[in-house]
């Protein structure tokens, strides 16, 4: 569960909308005290906290979160007015793990979160991955997409699992033929091609997912 702080009600929206699509749940507050009585029932995996709130700004939300035992290990990502670097030092200073300037995109706060949660929880190894419409449970090695059962082999699966643990990164299909097919497999690159082909075609509407970068190679991101 994500928490998200902003009093703008479009772009709290828009948050919360971004973070479902990505696979967490999320809930959002407008204020300092509605933040507080939900703390009181569930602790959230993260705080994706405004500094320009009404009545109790950030920094003081941020000094009551890390100064209380039940609270003090959330980790917690500030979002700063652009330019503001007072602002940004002192959360950093008061225990914040990371921040966000505003005005910023969805997908890059999609990114920082994952990443704040890797480091926060680096011992734990994530089991089920999820991105809009596609479940991949890597214990159980089953995939869904869009909540319907799909049946890959196992080179689909193991492509299918290296983008969604590297969310927007580019592969080329050297790297691909490297990581998938280890170096001592001696196929072309076109062989990537047909992978990625089938792969695409069995994840139905979700294989638009899989984004071709033009004379480079492949990387997976869900348009929002």
């Amino acid at each position: 569960m994500i928490f998200c702080v902003e009093d703008d009600n479009g772009i709290r929206d828009l948050m919360i909308y971004a973070l479902n699509f990505a696979g967490f749940e999320a809930r959002g507050f407008d204020s300092g005290p509605d933040l507080f009585r939900a703390l009181e029932e569930v602790t959230p995996e993260l705080v994706l906290l405004d500094i320009m709130l009404p009545g109790e700004d950030g920094i003081t939300i941020l000094k009551r979160l890390r100064s209380a035992a039940a609270t003090a290990k959330i980790p917690v990502i500030m979002a700063t007015a652009k330019g503001t670097e007072y602002d940004k030092v002192t959360g950093l200073d008061l225990g914040a793990d990371d921040y966000l300037a505003k005005p910023f995109g969805m997908m890059e706060m999609v990114s920082r979160v994952k990443a704040v949660l890797r480091r926060c929880r680096p011992e734990e190894k994530r089991r089920i991955l999820r991105m809009g419409g596609i479940e991949l449970n890597k214990e159980e090695h089953t995939v869904f997409a869009d909540r319907q059962p799909v049946v890959l082999t196992l080179k689909e699966y193991d492509l299918l699992e290296l983008f969604m643990e590297e969310t927007g990164r580019v592969f080329t299909r050297e790297q691909l033929l490297q990581n998938i097919w280890r170096t001592d497999y001696e196929g072309e690159s076109r062989t990537v091609d047909v992978h990625i082909g089938t792969l695409r075609s069995k994840l139905g509407a979700c294989g638009a997912y899989i984004k071709t970068v033009r004379g480079v190679g492949y990387r997976m991101e869900a348009r929002l």
